[in-house]
């Protein structure tokens, strides 16, 4: 089928990560910074995980402020559309907008709220803080998240997760921000379960978390496994990301389908793309040739996305219909 058209739900991608290759070289180019070995007109060059965020960082240095945040998050909703999608949630850093700084991530943030309300894809905003930077910078994130989230899930900043490295450190070492950020009323993820293994996304649920980045290393658990299936635990699996980086096996032995099976809630997105690659139409592409999946597949597994979706009910019922009127 034409997965392109296809309409889309999409909970797990870092705004940065989705840069496109061109724009960030065309910010290089404004600035005067000499990025060739980092990106290309091909895409990103990287070399293992390691070597992967050291290119996430080089290629973000150029986002220098509020009006590159905004243009960025027009690009990758303008992206986005193309892809089918109708519904996303974007993970944004405080890190990388203003360090940690209240007043600078309100400017940064009331930039790409602009241009989120231009564009048709709805989006909705997980203040993320950065695992390997330390549990001190992620309470500033937290605090930012506090700050500037709607509890309510109808404003712009609706949760609050962790990416970054996950061999760095534990998930409780992380607890105060996860605590902050529910007393204020925002959906909770969290990445686990990527690259370390099943003890890893344990500790995940102990933070109170509804979703997980990732997660696939539950499926090596079975005890596990029907955990997240009984309490109903999201997992946001990137197939792709997980293929590329060695995270997984090759897409036909990739835990999805598995999980899936085990009755635990997946969904599918692509959490740096043009990093790995990938796009939501690539995605849904590679689970057809891998899995069979078709168009039934995909109508499950956005509705899966929808009701473990940070906003509110209004919002949801809006997107529902939306993805109702899809005919092929």
């Amino acid at each position: 089928m034409n997965w392109r058209d296809a309409p889309k739900v999409e909970l797990h991608l870092h705004l940065e990560g989705a840069a496109p290759p061109t724009f960030i070289q065309g910010l290089a180019e404004e600035q005067g910074i000499d990025l060739r070995g980092v990106v290309d007109r091909d895409g990103y060059r990287w070399n293992g995980f390691a070597g992967f965020l050291r290119c996430y960082e080089a290629a973000t240095s150029v986002l220098r402020g509020p009006r590159e945040f905004g243009r960025l998050t027009a690009a990758v909703l303008e992206d986005l559309e193309r892809q089918g999608a109708v519904y996303a949630e974007v993970f944004l850093s405080p890190a990388f907008c203003g360090g940690g700084d209240l007043a600078a991530w309100r400017e940064h943030l009331a930039a790409m709220e602009e241009a989120a309300h231009a564009s048709p894809v709805e989006m909705r905003g997980i203040v993320t803080c950065i695992r390997h930077e330390g549990p001190e910078a992620a309470k500033r994130s937290a605090l930012c998240a506090a700050e500037t989230g709607d509890g309510s899930g109808s404003g712009f900043v609706t949760g609050f997760g962790m990416g970054g490295d996950e061999r760095v450190g534990r998930q409780q070492d992380f607890a105060w921000s996860f605590d902050c950020a529910r007393e204020a009323g925002l959906g909770l993820t969290t990445h686990a379960g990527e690259w370390r293994g099943a003890e890893e996304v344990r500790d995940a649920l102990a933070l109170g978390v509804s979703r997980i980045g990732h997660g696939i290393r539950a499926a090596e658990d079975p005890a596990l496994t029907e955990t997240l299936a009984e309490r109903g635990t999201v997992l946001e699996v990137c197939p792709g990301s997980n293929v590329v980086l060695g995270a997984s096996g090759p897409l036909e032995g990739h835990p999805i389908e598995r999980l899936r099976a085990a009755g635990v809630p997946v969904t599918v997105s692509t959490d740096d793309p043009p990093f790995f690659g990938t796009t939501l139409t690539k995605e849904w592409e590679g689970l057809e040739r891998a899995f069979g999946w078709d168009e039934g597949d995909l109508r499950a597994l956005n509705e899966v996305a929808l009701r473990a979706a940070f906003c509110d009910e209004v919002t949801k019922d809006a997107i529902r219909k939306r993805l109702s009127e899809w005919t092929t």
